[in-house]
């Protein structure tokens, strides 16, 4: 049984680099931007946030991603019930544009997320990382929101890409847990 197991892994994995070809408009990273996976994710963060008046930097933020990436909101929808959006890359793009410039909370403001806290667990070339997030109109405000990022990376040898991001918003039925909030100190 192990071996048909062991079996099936090489082939699994000889199969999708040989079915891996390069998008060819997918953009190429700066290589700072991929080195450690702090830095990964610390560009997420960063791309994602800034003036009401400013259009994002998408293609930096594409480069981040495996082409076959993923971003899922969760949430409640209008009868309560749980629901995930699976989003691609582009898809995500498109919905963050217009909601950035179109969504009556950001008109006249901007949006910051940063990183409150963070766990992260790596084995080989997947890493994990649980990321506490804070949203804000205004860098200086109190923010408006809170959740947590479940991030899944990959490491190539080379560089970090980002293969999903699963997140939830703090609501009232759903506090974040202790071990995921920012250390007192």
């Amino acid at each position: 049984m192990r071996r048909l197991v062991l079996a099936f892994a090489v082939l699994a994995v000889s199969a999708s680099a040989q079915d891996a070809a390069p998008v060819a408009d997918w953009p190429e990273a700066d290589p700072a931007d991929v080195a450690t996976l702090d830095a990964l994710v610390e560009t997420v963060y960063a791309v994602i946030s800034g003036p009401a008046t400013e259009e994002r930097d998408w293609d930096r933020f594409r480069s981040l991603f495996l082409p076959e990436g993923r971003l899922v909101p969760t949430g409640a929808a209008p009868a309560g019930e749980r629901v995930a959006r699976v989003l691609s890359v582009d898809d995500y793009v498109e919905l963050g544009s217009r909601t950035f410039r179109e969504a009556p909370i950001f008109q006249g403001k901007g949006f910051y997320e940063v990183e409150a806290a963070r766990r992260t667990e790596r084995y080989g070339s997947v890493a994990h990382v649980w990321s506490t997030y804070e949203s804000r109109l205004d860098p200086a405000e109190e923010p408006f929101a809170r959740g947590i990022n479940s991030m899944q990376a990959f490491w190539d040898g080379e560089r970090w890409h980002m293969l999903s991001i699963f997140w939830h918003q703090e609501d009232e039925a759903t506090p974040i847990p202790v071990p995921y909030l920012p250390e007192a100190g």
